[in-house]
C-alpha cells in the first residue's frame, strides 16, 4: 500500500478511480494508458467519439491542430486550445481548460483545473481547481543526473519510487505561478501556492 493517501490530496481522483485509491501515484501514472482504457469501457453514450481508445464528450470543445494520441478521455465541458499535445494516456476531468501549446503526458487532470498555455505536465496526478499560469512545467525525468531514480519526501522522510519517470502529485486548489518548475517527485498538499519562477525541489 502506498504511504500516500490520495484522498488527502485530491478527492475527485478516488471518486473517479476508486480501485486505485491505495496505489502509489507513480505506479498509477506508469500504467496510465491501461487505467484509461479500462475507464473508457464505463463511459456513457454522451462520449460521441470512441475510436482507438480516444473518448471525447459531446460537450467538449477542441480547437484546430490539437493532437490527441490514444488512449485519452476528454470529459464534459473541457476546452483544449490550438496546438495542444496529449499523449501516453491522458484523462481530463469535467470542465478542464488546456490552453494553446500545452503538452500533457501520462497524466490525470481532475475537474475544473486549468493549464494556461505552454505548460508541460508529465506523469502526474493534478487535483481539482488547480491553476497553472503560463510556462509552468511539471518535470518528470532527471536528465542531469547519472542516477535517475526519483524519490519523494513525505513528512520529512525520503522514499524511493523505484522508477525514473514521475512528475508530481498536486493537491486540489493549488496555484502554480508562471514559469515555475516542479522537479520530478514533487508532492504538493491541497491549496499550495508556488510562486512565479520558483523551483520546487523536494528530494535531492
Amino acid at each position: 500500500m502506498s504511504t500516500i493517501y490520495l484522498h488527502h490530496y485530491t478527492l475527485h481522483f478516488t471518486q473517479l478511480f476508486p480501485h486505485l485509491k491505495d496505489v502509489a501515484p507513480w505506479d498509477i501514472t506508469t500504467s496510465a494508458a491501461v487505467h484509461i482504457i479500462e475507464k473508457i469501457k464505463t463511459l456513457s453514450e454522451d462520449y460521441y467519439t470512441i475510436h482507438d481508445h480516444i473518448a471525447i464528450h459531446k460537450d467538449a470543445r477542441i480547437e484546430e491542430h490539437v493532437i490527441i494520441k490514444s488512449p485519452a478521455i476528454i470529459s464534459a465541458g473541457c476546452f483544449i486550445g490550438a496546438h495542444a499535445y496529449l499523449r501516453g494516456g491522458v484523462f481530463l476531468g469535467e470542465g478542464c481548460s488546456i490552453g494553446p501549446g500545452c503538452e500533457i503526458k501520462s497524466s490525470f487532470i481532475m475537474p475544473h483545473t486549468a493549464l494556461a498555455h505552454f505548460n508541460f505536465a508529465g506523469d502526474s496526478i493534478v487535483g481539482s481547481k488547480v491553476n497553472m499560469e503560463a510556462g509552468a512545467v511539471i518535470a518528470n525525468h532527471y536528465n542531469e543526473r547519472t542516477d535517475k531514480e526519483i524519490s519523494i519526501v513525505i513528512n520529512g522522510k525520503k522514499i524511493a519510487t523505484g522508477i525514473t519517470k514521475f512528475g508530481a502529485l498536486i493537491g486540489d486548489g493549488t496555484k502554480i505561478g508562471a514559469n515555475a518548475v516542479l522537479s520530478p517527485g514533487t508532492i504538493l498538499s491541497a491549496n499550495s501556492v508556488v510562486k512565479r519562477l520558483e523551483l520546487v525541489e523536494q528530494a535531492k
